[in-house]
């Protein structure tokens, strides 16, 4: 009798020193999952961050494509204005990196605002359908471009917020997941509100 009772005490003892084992195991499992649940979510707005930079590029690289086209229909109204558009392909040389692609892109927008408006003094020129042809694909693409970028811009917004949101921001760094910057304007002058004056 005494075997029997002193078994079921030493049951009962090992089950006491088991339950703070499985509280841990569980609470560890709990944390796997929870981290394992965040780091899915991060690469995932990741790679859409990435899919809208590469929306960037393949809409430059259109871009980028069409002014040669238009380098050859400017050729035999004004050499001046072909000669432009030859250095808007020059200075292209595919940068590595956000603040590169964004400087050469917001160079090369600038550079096109400008042949458009020296185009202006050609009316020959405006009336010639292959390049008016070109002209109405440029501004499709710079739409596009436009879209692509605001696309970028919500991704990466939507990105930094959730490594910035608690539980994530616990872990996000620890586990390689920081900030990724905006596609900005790098000439200020476009983000200024122009000033108009009624009174003239």
């Amino acid at each position: 009798m005494r075997t029997h009772t002193f078994s079921i005490f030493s049951q009962s003892t090992k089950n006491e020193k088991m339950i703070p084992i499985l509280i841990i195991v569980g609470l560890l499992v709990i944390v796997g999952i929870v981290v394992w649940t965040i780091y899915n979510k991060l690469v995932n707005a990741k790679n859409i961050v990435n899919e809208g930079f590469s929306g960037i590029d393949v809409q430059l690289k259109k871009r980028f494509e069409l002014i040669p086209n238009l380098i050859e229909a400017v050729k035999g109204y004004n050499a001046h204005e072909a000669e432009v558009l030859s250095r808007i392909v020059e200075s292209r040389s595919g940068g590595s990196n956000l603040n590169e692609v964004a400087s050469q892109d917001a160079s090369i927008t600038q550079s096109l605002k400008n042949f458009r408006i020296q185009v202006e003094a050609y009316p020959e020129l405006k009336a010639n359908t292959q390049f008016l042809k070109l002209m109405d694909n440029l501004s499709e693409v710079e739409n596009e471009l436009a879209m692509a970028r605001r696309y970028y811009n919500g991704a990466t917004r939507d990105y930094n917020t959730k490594i910035e949101v608690f539980p994530a921001v616990l872990v996000a760094k620890l586990i390689g997941f920081n900030q990724v910057a905006f596609y900005e304007l790098s000439d200020k002058k476009e983000s200024e509100s122009p000033v108009v004056d009624l009174n003239n």
